[in-house]
């Protein structure tokens, strides 16, 4: 459950990336839709850092057995 959670968040992601690509394309700087694109990127990476970093802490998500 927690991989598609992840895999989901990755895709959500992206699509927010290809939103943005599409809106600089066809709105030519008229509107804010690139950046409300890019801003929803951006909290969504930000989020899903988060809540990966908060589950290997807690025991959730199993590190991957490398020491440094």
């Amino acid at each position: 459950m927690k991989t598609l959670f992840i895999v989901g968040s990755l895709a959500l992601i992206i699509y927010n990336l290809g939103a943005a690509l599409f809106y600089m394309v066809v709105d030519k700087g008229a509107t804010d839709r690139t950046v409300n694109a890019l801003t929803r990127r951006i909290g969504f990476s930000v989020a899903l850092f988060l809540l990966v970093a908060i589950g290997m802490v807690t025991g959730i998500i199993p590190g991957h057995g490398l020491q440094v």
